[in-house]
């Protein structure tokens, strides 16, 4: 009784004196991610953390392809399950273990001083970045916090959308601001009776926007002719740039408009309750049904990109496999409001707490993380156009037939959002933070993956039978016939 009441009472102290921010500064003791507190009797992230509960739940029994001695890291993690699943029960993973439980006064005293230790270590980076983006979140929204979500767009000469300021200065001609595209708002979105949940059909062509082109998009550009790519000139750039915003503007689910007006449009207390209480199978179709109508609108906007069905069908087909989910995720900063932390879901914004029915909350708050993260730069929707290109026409793509011809397109991409972003953004760094967010993209749609092939195994029958064929293709290695006869309308 003695020795238990020790063991408790040692629990109780370490809880006392850490708390799970103090646990979180010490990485991940599996693959040296951010950590999320003691999971299993180890520091963990939420990844390796859902894995290991996914691999006792399922009672996994993995191969490695290698040696058995593959580095298990942040950015290889997910390459060999059997190599990770060794290094989780080598450190002392279990399902058995209870939070701060079975541990030694050794243990708890060596656990303390590592958290001291990342504390001293990391404490003024940690307030940097806190403060930098406190900053930037308080640059788009201290005027219309004060003034209200209905002058903001008057005070600063902005339209709010949830997230970023798309630039409208106030000197208009014909309704049309200089240097920009005029939209006109009464026109409707795409018409959604020309997409079949059941498959891919085109999204109509009629335009949604009065798009006129404007002559020099880069009128202050820092670069010459002679300073860009054999062959390339700035009116190249200009007709490249031009024509993906107009692509991104008539293929996005919803004008800067729209979102406006859904922008404080939530989920209701009882609403939400309703999708906790749905059973995992049903929501995860729900889910599967939204992204498969996102990536429609993905693949449309892929297909009016000039040069894109340029390429062979075979890249054609590499890219939009490989990259749509990357798209749709940077698309989803639009609908996301970081404010409250919340996305626009079956027509209103609601929270993670949604979402809790699926079963995988580390995804989820991944990707709420990257969607605010994303919002801090205050992108406009020139940038978010061209960076959703720059996403989809990768050369990092493996099995391309003809990689130069892709290259050749994504440079010029590329050259067009760094002259629109030193048009601008007053920050000198803000092409490279933006293109440091392509990495997070990647883990992203491999950590959904990783998800989806979990519950697949627990609910084939779901997936195969209830799931969009669009979504329950694109991501298995056969998905080349859908994404074919999409490309095909």
């Amino acid at each position: 009784m003695q020795k238990l009441f020790c063991h408790l009472t040692g629990s109780l102290t370490l809880s006392l004196f850490l708390s799970a921010a103090q646990i979180e500064v010490i990485p991940c003791k599996i693959c040296g991610d951010k950590s999320s507190g003691i999971h299993y009797g180890v520091i963990t992230c939420e990844g390796c953390k859902g894995f290991f509960r996914r691999s006792q739940q399922n009672n996994a029994s993995y191969s490695c392809p290698r040696q058995r001695n593959c580095l298990i890291d942040r950015t290889n993690r997910n390459r060999c399950q059997h190599c990770r699943l060794q290094k989780c029960l080598a450190l002392g993973m279990s399902r058995d273990a209870v939070k701060f439980g079975r541990m030694s006064k050794k243990q708890r005293d060596s656990l303390y001083a590592e958290v001291q230790k990342h504390q001293q270590r990391l404490q003024e980076q940690r307030q940097q970045q806190q403060t930098g983006e406190a900053e930037a979140l308080a640059r788009v929204y201290s005027s219309g916090l004060s003034s209200g979500l209905g002058s903001l767009g008057h005070d600063i000469g902005g339209a709010y959308s949830n997230g970023h300021l798309i630039d409208m200065p106030k000197g208009q001609a014909n309704g049309a601001p200089a240097g920009y595209y005029g939209m006109d708002s009464t026109q409707p979105s795409p018409d959604q009776s020309g997409l079949d949940m059941a498959g891919m059909k085109q999204i109509k062509q009629e335009p949604i926007y009065d798009l006129t082109p404007v002559p020099n998009l880069f009128p202050y550009s820092s670069y010459q002719d002679s300073q860009l790519a054999p062959g390339v000139s700035m009116g190249e750039l200009d007709r490249i740039a031009q024509n993906i915003i107009k692509s991104h503007l008539e293929t996005c689910q919803y004008t800067a408009e729209e979102l406006q007006q859904l922008a404080w449009q939530t989920h209701s207390y009882e609403e939400v309750k309703m999708y906790q209480s749905k059973s995992r199978e049903v929501l995860w179709q729900q889910c599967a049904i939204q992204i498969t109508h996102a990536i429609q609108y993905v693949v449309e906007f892929a297909k009016r990109i000039t040069g894109f069905m340029e390429l062979c069908q075979n890249d054609q087909i590499l890219l939009l496999k490989s990259g749509c989910l990357e798209v749709v995720l940077v698309r989803m900063c639009r609908a996301f409001n970081p404010l409250n932390n919340t996305v626009l879901f079956e027509g209103k914004y609601g929270g993670m707490q949604m979402f809790k029915a699926l079963g995988c909350d580390d995804l989820v708050s991944a990707v709420f993380d990257f969607a605010k993260s994303l919002c801090s730069l205050q992108l406009t929707e020139e940038e978010i156009a061209l960076f959703s290109a720059a996403v989809l026409i990768s050369t990092d793509r493996p099995w391309l037939m003809e990689p130069r011809k892709v290259q050749k397109l994504q440079e010029k991409i590329y050259f067009a959002l760094q002259h629109i972003m030193q048009k601008n953004h007053m920050d000198e760094d803000a092409l490279a933070k933006l293109i440091g967010r392509i990495p997070t993209l990647a883990a992203l749609c491999t950590l959904h993956t990783e998800e989806l092939q979990a519950f697949q195994q627990l609910h084939p029958e779901t997936v195969n039978v209830l799931f969009p064929p669009l979504y329950k293709e694109l991501f298995n290695p056969d998905a080349a016939s859908v994404i074919e006869g999409a490309l095909q309308d």
